[in-house]
């Protein structure tokens, strides 16, 4: 079943809500949208479990408005699902930019309708280094993303995939993924890249009080290991899954350890 959910201003999103059982709520990664999930998408159902994958507002196939590409605005998109789908009990799953959404979002929202947070590759609690913060990547870095978004918005993303996956992909498969960013509206893609590079979810990891499950590549060259070992300080109730062999996509690198841990996650 498919869902268009009204989240204020003549914006809506895009919702996957495939099988029953337990809620999964999944926020996708910058510049993708929910397909990137594809694996989870064909497991968790077979495994007795609902997956809902949220396409964010300027991805995917939700509408595009020229504005809200920060956390708290997508944060409270996230609400309106859980609101409308009238979700309890729920596992909120987020990937590199989704996992810094889904902290704003147990912040903001004290965790509404969520008993169980996975951050994975998480782009948090700061995405870019500053004075105090020596962890994360530099900004410059994000700001040539932003440039080559500009200038030629296809080759950027083709040189951000050299640095996202750990293990290389076939080339159907990373054409496919190209495709996933491509179909993110340009000005979406910019604004969010600003947001990751600006935000600081610091103070809100002491509003987590669910069980949290941190899983991490040991070699993400996008979401460095150390910004792991800062959620776990940071989280209580939180336990941290390194993945050896893995880069930022770890869904891919380590796909079978990738669905286990979930699934055991999910189960608990």
């Amino acid at each position: 079943m498919s869902h268009f959910i009204e989240v204020g201003e003549k914006t809506n999103v895009f919702v996957e809500d495939i099988g029953r059982g337990k809620p999964v709520v999944f926020l996708h990664g910058w510049p993708v949208n929910h397909k990137m999930f594809e694996h989870q998408m064909s497991v968790l159902p077979e495994k007795g479990f609902r997956f809902i994958g949220i396409d964010l507002r300027g991805y995917g196939n939700s509408d595009k408005p020229s504005h809200g590409y920060d956390y708290d605005t997508m944060a409270d998109d996230v609400r309106k699902v859980i609101d409308q789908l009238k979700l309890e009990d729920a596992v909120l799953a987020g990937f590199s930019m989704g996992g810094a959404i889904a902290v704003r979002y147990m912040a903001r929202h004290e965790g509404k309708g969520i008993s169980k947070l996975a951050l994975l590759g998480a782009a948090a609690p700061v995405f870019t280094e500053r004075d105090d913060f020596a962890h994360g990547i530099p900004k410059d870095n994000v700001n040539g993303l932003i440039d080559g978004a500009y200038a030629d918005r296809a080759n950027m993303l083709v040189d951000f995939g050299s640095l996202f996956f750990g293990k290389d992909p076939s080339e159907a498969y990373n054409r496919w993924f190209h495709g996933l960013a491509m179909e993110a509206g340009p000005h979406a893609t910019i604004l969010s890249a600003r947001t990751l590079r600006d935000a600081d979810l610091r103070d809100d990891l002491s509003s987590i009080h669910v069980p949290t499950a941190i899983l991490h590549g040991r070699n993400d060259e996008v979401c460095p290991f150390e910004l792991a070992e800062i959620l776990e300080h940071g989280i209580e109730k939180s336990t941290l899954i390194p993945f050896e062999e893995s880069g930022h996509s770890l869904f891919h690198d380590e796909r079978e350890k990738f669905n286990d841990e979930l699934v055991r996650f999910i189960s608990e």
